[in-house]
């Protein structure tokens, strides 16, 4: 079921939604350039289990409105909350990927009667600033790369190539982040200096200072690379929890010989820790 949810008086946020009877709903938070649709199969697999799912589509991502300003943490947290009061989600567990999880965590720190639980899909601990030499080692890691004569046919062929173990839907997911054109080219939903707003916020705002104000059960979901051997797969280990070591309720389940795109790899898998973090929740009266 797809939903169009205003959040302010000119944008609209675009929800993949899931109906279900279980007492916490999830909520679905994408990564930089992505969008809701790479959450399709964990979300089919929360909604057979009787949760509720909204996967959201960030402003100038998937199928939600694309404005000219806007394209910050602090900007797309707002967004969710006011969201979530206009579908009437008053508690939930927030799965949050990559640039997702920094704002996963930053909506559970700033708003503590909303979240029941968060999930950090490989995500939510970067700090660029620490990681990285310098600002442009950043975003030439990170900077778009160009789509000049790429067709949905290549595109979709090159997916499958790097991505050998993703399912045919994960694959399409990967596709439909980008905007096929009636001649079969593609082009990227934001504009470069929206892309870029974001990886400012990031650089600027890692998550770490909201992590002393989370007070609910925090799940950290780490992929280790393939071909890591054991040094390498403890250096990535031990930064995370020396990065997040302010999260008081935190605890690691990480993929070994994983991806970046953990829910499009292992969506069965990240399903089930999800399912097992929304049932270790206490009830909302004991809460807090």
């Amino acid at each position: 079921m797809d939903l169009s949810v205003p959040v302010t008086d000119d944008v609209k946020l675009h929800f993949r939604h899931r109906p279900g009877t279980a007492s916490l709903p999830f909520l679905l938070v994408h990564g930089m350039a992505s969008s809701a649709r790479l959450w399709d199969e964990v979300a089919d697999h929360l909604a057979a289990a009787g949760h509720a799912v909204y996967a959201a589509d960030l402003r100038g991502h998937g199928d939600s409105d694309t404005p000219e300003t806007g394209y910050d943490t602090p900007t797309a947290v707002a967004d969710l909350v006011a969201a979530a009061a206009a579908l009437g989600l008053d508690r939930v567990v927030v799965a949050g990927h990559s640039w997702g999880g920094n704002v996963s965590v930053r909506l559970t720190a700033e708003h503590p009667e909303l979240v029941a639980a968060l999930a950090l899909v490989d995500g939510g601990w970067l700090e660029p600033a620490k990681a990285f030499s310098s600002w442009d080692a950043f975003v030439g890691a990170l900077r778009p790369a160009s789509l000049e004569g790429a067709t949905e046919q290549s595109v979709s062929d090159y997916f499958r190539a790097i991505h050998p173990d993703w399912s045919p839907a994960a694959i399409e997911a990967a596709v439909a982040t980008m905007v096929v054109n009636p001649d079969g080219s593609l082009s990227r939903r934001m504009s470069t200096e929206q892309h870029m707003s974001i990886l400012h916020s990031i650089w600027n705002e890692p998550p770490r200072p909201w992590y002393a104000a989370v007070d609910v059960p925090t799940l950290l979901m780490p992929a280790i690379p393939k071909g890591a051997d054991e040094k390498w797969a403890d250096r990535i280990r031990s930064r995370i929890r020396e990065t997040t070591a302010d999260l008081r309720h935190a605890t690691m389940r990480e993929y070994l010989d994983s991806e970046h795109d953990l829910h499009a790899q292992h969506p069965r898998r990240v399903a089930d820790d999800l399912l097992d973090l929304a049932h270790g929740v206490r009830p909302a009266h004991s809460a807090r």
